[in-house]
């Protein structure tokens, strides 16, 4: 294939995607921004950073900041793989540009995987991983199903749990 056919290619690809984009930003627009779903999103999004600053520990705030900085990462690189490739989508969603449910990637995991390390420090991080990779994988996951903020397509709880585990 020659350069001109790769750029027509990708360029056709790039289109689609932006008039689904502005078709999505439509739907949100009306269907979702103001709704309860968008409401109990913000909370989700503001209130895990407000517990986390009254109860972190204050010595250590810069290295679980660091934590924190790096399960984003990690979290937000393999949600935009997973939403891309069509394994699972959202509702509700804060932003409607971001591929990724913001709460979720940006609050909800950071957050929790900072304050378990801080609580009962002495407990084996090998358990603690166990025990949150269960807790998000199998009631955090089906309780957003249940409500309906998190749709998987082509994936099952049980996939996400080594993932969870191997963050932590």
């Amino acid at each position: 294939m020659n350069t001109g056919e790769e750029h027509k290619i990708v360029e056709r690809a790039y289109k689609t995607i932006a008039q689904t984009s502005h078709e999505y930003f439509h739907y949100w627009e009306k269907h979702v921004f103001l709704h309860w779903s968008w409401w109990l999103s913000l909370v989700l999004t503001v209130l895990p950073w407000a517990i986390w600053w009254k109860w972190r520990d204050k010595e250590r705030t810069a290295l679980f900041m660091f934590t924190a900085f790096f399960i984003i990462i990690a979290c937000s690189w393999l949600e935009f793989i997973g939403v891309s490739l069509g394994l699972w989508y959202y509702s509700g969603k804060v932003i409607p540009a971001i591929p990724s449910y913001l709460p979720w990637d940006l609050c909800l995991i950071p957050v929790t995987m900072t304050l378990l390390m801080q609580i009962r420090p002495y407990i084996s991080p090998f358990k603690k991983a166990i025990f949150y990779g269960a807790l998000t994988a199998f009631i955090g996951e089906p309780l957003f199903t249940w409500i309906g903020l998190y749709i998987p397509v082509h994936w099952k709880h049980i996939y996400s749990f080594p993932i969870y585990v191997l963050i932590y």
